[in-house]
Order: C-alpha cells, then structure tokens, then sequence
C-alpha cells in the first residue's frame, strides 16, 4: 500500500516547512507550471518541500535568508484572503488573472481556492480529503494539485469545470502534481514505498508516462531522493531536477518526445544536498532556476538565479544584497520572480527583466521580523505577479494573498472590489 506521511518516516524532512517556489509554465505561470505552504504540520512537510521544483533545500534555508529593495518601478498591489481563513497562499495566476492556491482554516486545514480575474473567491475541496493544495491553473482555468486522503497518502486531482478528477501516477504511491500546460497535460512527481521520487506525465486524456532523469542515484536513504519535475511549457517539455548517487542536484530537460538533457549553473555545489535546482520553463524553452555555490555567509548558506536560454547557454544573476536568490517563475517574455533574504532573515520580492534589470519590492502588509515577507510564486504573460505576503505568526507565520500589477497595465476594473482597497490600488511610487 502507499506510504503515509508521519513524524516517524519523515528523517531529515521534517525540518523543512513553509514556503518555497512552484513554478511552471510556471504554473498557471508559476510555482511549478504553467505556472509551482504550510502543511498539516510536520505530516506534509516533506511533501510540500518536494513540490515545485525540489525547494526541498530552499525551504529549508529560507529560514536563514533574505534580500534588498529597489523602488524605481511603479506597481500597484491587491492584497487578498480568502473567506474565513486563518491563511492564504496564492501558488498561481494564469494569462486571464485567475489564481489558484490554498488557504489554512482555523483547525489548519489546507483547503483550495479559485480567484477569479475580478476578485471572486470560490473555495473548494476534493471529497473525502483531509487536504486540499492546488499548485497549477492553466489558460482555461483548469486546476491541478493534489490531495490527502484520511490515511495521509497524497492523491493527484484536477479540476475541471464539471468536476474534480482524481489520479495516482502509480498503484501505491503518493503522488504529487506541479504544474500542467494549456492543453491539459500535468507534470509532478510521486514517491515510492522507498521514499524515492520519480517524475511522471499525466497526458490530457488521462495516459500517465513514469520516467526518471539519466544520473539519478539508487535511492533509498542517503542514497539519492529521485526525480523531482517542477515545470511543462505548452510543447509538452518539462524541466525540473534529480539527485545523483551523492544527493548532488542537477537540472534536466525532457524534451517531448522523452529525450533528456542534464545541466549545471557555472559554480554550482557539489556537496551533498547543494548543486542545481530548475523550477519554471517557458514557451519558448527558457529555464529559470536557482543554485547553490557550497559557500556560506555566516550560517546562512548562499544561492543564486539562474536563466538556461533555449540554446543551453546559462546566465547566472544575483539580487543586490541578498545572501539567497530563489526563482519561482519565468513567463513568456523572460521576465523571472522569486524571493531571497536579507541578513535580518526577512523575504523580499524580485523581478529579472531579459535586460538583465532586477527589482526588488515588499506587498503591503508583509512582516518584517525573521522569517517574515514577501514571497512572489507566480507571474502571467501581463507581468502580473502573486503570491502570499508573511507576518509573524502561530504558524509560525500567516500568509495573505497579493497580486502585483504593473502600473503601464492600467485596468481599473481591478480596483472595482472592496476588498482591493483605494490605497492598495495607487500606482503612486510609495505604494507598493
């Protein structure tokens, strides 16, 4: 039968938690997809980790991280929560504006949501679950994530509009979906009995194709975690990364028709758990990931970006004073989020544009005490950006939705919903 998530077979897992980057074609854009959490508690930890392009190290040293600010672009910021939640954590928006995510009621329980493109909120869940986590919605709206069952083993689901439809890559095993592509064709991973990952492909008409990328370790204890995908463009292409024989990490591409290409950032690490981590692929084949170099500042160890061009060449960047730089997401035109930290422990938001220009911005709202901030998932053709703002909390930390809106992407209608507020609208340079 499927493993379940416990305390006890959680090992080193069990110290990850919260939030890390889904991405996709990037998800609906983002945190896995087209796009890619706080958990039940420890139970989901790992699970949660695994998601998005094996964040498993990056949620774990966020903890440690953070990352400057520039204010030289003006947006504007919707600032959200969905009905009677304790916490929201947006994961994806697509082309139209609509987001998906999920959002932790007041027993902390992971429930999904539908943001609709004028503010909207519909909640939902699959049934019978004791969780719910979407990570991916695609042009047409249709959601894809997965969910816990009673017994704690992770089922895939996608949501349609006449339904939910449930899913396992596999006979007895958990699975995990990150990110599916306009035509309906999902990506993620699921885990052995062996608490070993593999990557698996969910075509539209329900066709499931397991593979694992060449090089991966044997699995099995220190032996390697497997195949993590995070990432499908609309050609079908996958990226995402695997843990070699010494838990060193590589990216790969799957191209459509199965063929695998591994590749390294210049620099990266190659110590055990160290190395590099791809998390979001674009139509045309750009790669927006993140790696580590082994160095440290302090305790605090140090990441940095990276953009892999269609013809494998591979630009590595910074965030001016972050100590971490962790990508989420790259949309059709190359422009790259993600979050880092700064020396107080505190996130803050990026923006790469293809000239190589970086800002950094804070949601309104987002805490500035350790571990607190600003964390974008996901970002849409429109340069429109989600993904939750953290203030300190009993969880240990409470995220609420934003969206960022260019300010030269002047639609009004967004500030039609009370709940937007007239402050959060302002495309006033002050106001972000």
């Amino acid at each position: 039968m499927a493993v379940s998530f416990t305390s006890e077979n959680l090992s080193h897992h069990e110290t990850a938690f919260g939030l890390y980057g889904i991405s996709g074609y990037t998800g609906g854009y983002g945190f896995g997809g087209y796009t890619g959490v706080h958990g039940l508690a420890a139970i989901f930890a790992y699970a949660e980790e695994i998601m998005k392009s094996r964040v498993a190290i990056a949620v774990f040293v966020i903890i440690l991280l953070s990352v400057p600010l520039d204010m030289a672009a003006q947006a504007r910021f919707i600032t959200f929560d969905a009905p009677g939640d304790l916490a929201t954590t947006p994961l994806s928006i697509n082309p139209a504006g609509a987001i998906t995510g999920y959002f932790l009621d007041a027993n902390f329980t992971e429930h999904g949501f539908l943001r609709e493109r004028h503010g909207t909120i519909i909640t939902f869940d699959v049934q019978g679950a004791v969780a719910t986590l979407p990570f991916s919605i695609n042009p047409a709206g249709v959601i894809a994530g997965w969910y816990a069952d009673t017994n704690f083993v992770a089922h895939g689901f996608l949501r349609e509009r006449h339904g939910i439809i449930t899913f396992d890559a596999t006979r007895n095993v958990n699975t995990f979906p990150s990110s599916i592509n306009p035509e309906g064709t999902i990506t993620g991973e699921y885990i052995d009995a062996n608490f070993v990952s593999h990557g698996f492909l969910r075509e539209h008409l329900g066709t499931i194709i397991t593979f694992d990328a060449p090089g991966v370790g044997p699995g099995g204890g220190p032996n390697s975690e497997g195949t993590h995908a995070s990432s499908i463009n609309p050609a079908g292409a996958i990226t995402g990364s695997y843990d070699d024989a010494n838990n060193v990490s590589h990216a790969f591409l799957r191209e459509p028709d199965g063929k695998f290409t591994t590749f390294e950032a210049p620099g990266a690490g190659t110590s055990p758990f160290f190395g590099t981590f791809a998390a979001s692929i674009n139509p045309a084949g750009s790669i927006a990931g993140y790696y580590s170099d082994g160095s440290q500042v302090g305790i605090q160890v140090v990441y940095h970006g990276f953009l892999r061009e269609p013809d494998g060449k591979i630009t590595t960047f910074d965030v001016p004073g972050a100590v971490a730089v962790f990508t989420s997401s790259i949309n059709p035109a190359g422009v790259i989020v993600g979050y880092g930290a700064d020396t107080n422990e505190v996130a803050h938001g990026f923006l790469r544009r293809p000239d190589g220009s970086i800002t950094t911005f804070d949601a309104p709202g987002a805490g500035t005490s350790p571990f607190d901030g600003t964390y974008p998932f996901s970002i849409n053709p429109a340069g429109v950006i989600t993904g939750p703002a953290e203030v300190s909390g009993i969880t240990p930390n409470i995220p609420h939705g934003f969206l960022r809106i260019p300010c030269e992407r002047d639609d009004e209608r967004e500030c039609e919903h009370p709940e937007d507020g007239g402050n959060n609208c302002s495309c006033d340079p002050n106001v972000r």
